[in-house]
């Protein structure tokens, strides 16, 4: 393993760390760092239903606290590692905040705008663009997004089985 290999995994551990407690949460579990020159400076996961706010996702809340922590809205020095593929908000969020690299998990075949459903950061208008590196961690991370709506599908089946009982 090289030890970019083996630096990845250990920022993406962390990741899944955060995605567990998104879990915990009832949050779909999506968990974010950003690193600059081997550092986490932010990191976050899935608060939307927590925080009663549709754009409190992972890399959301990662990159706010990034950019706080550092005092410069602009990251053009960052990484963000994230355990799933990034959606179209959070994909705009990475060029205007002018992310260098994107690390992933999991790709994200219906919602995904990285390399999956969309491809964002390859649009040609737009003043920026970052790097890209999907799979670390990836079938861990795809696990427990699988566990995770596994869950949610059962329980959903149970209610709707207890309210045509009643």
């Amino acid at each position: 393993m090289t030890a970019a290999r083996s630096e990845h995994e250990a920022f993406m551990a962390r990741a899944l760390e955060l995605a567990a407690s998104a879990y915990a949460l009832g949050e779909i579990p999506i968990g974010a760092v950003v690193v600059q020159a081997g550092e986490i400076v932010g990191e976050g996961y899935n608060r939307s239903i927590t925080d009663l706010d549709p754009s409190a996702h992972a890399e959301m809340v990662a990159i706010r606290q990034a950019a706080q922590r550092l005092g410069n809205y602009r990251l053009v020095d960052c990484t963000l590692y994230v355990t799933v593929e990034p959606c179209t908000m959070c994909t705009g969020l990475l060029v205007h905040a002018r992310i260098q690299r994107l690390v992933f998990g999991a790709a994200e075949p219906k919602a995904g705008a990285v390399q999956s459903a969309m491809k964002i950061g390859e649009l040609s208008h737009l003043n920026h663009n970052f790097a890209v590196e999907g799979g670390i961690l990836g079938g861990q991370c795809a696990e427990l997004m699988s566990r995770f709506f596994k869950e949610r599908r059962l329980q959903h089946s149970l209610l709707k089985k207890k309210r045509s009982q009643t």
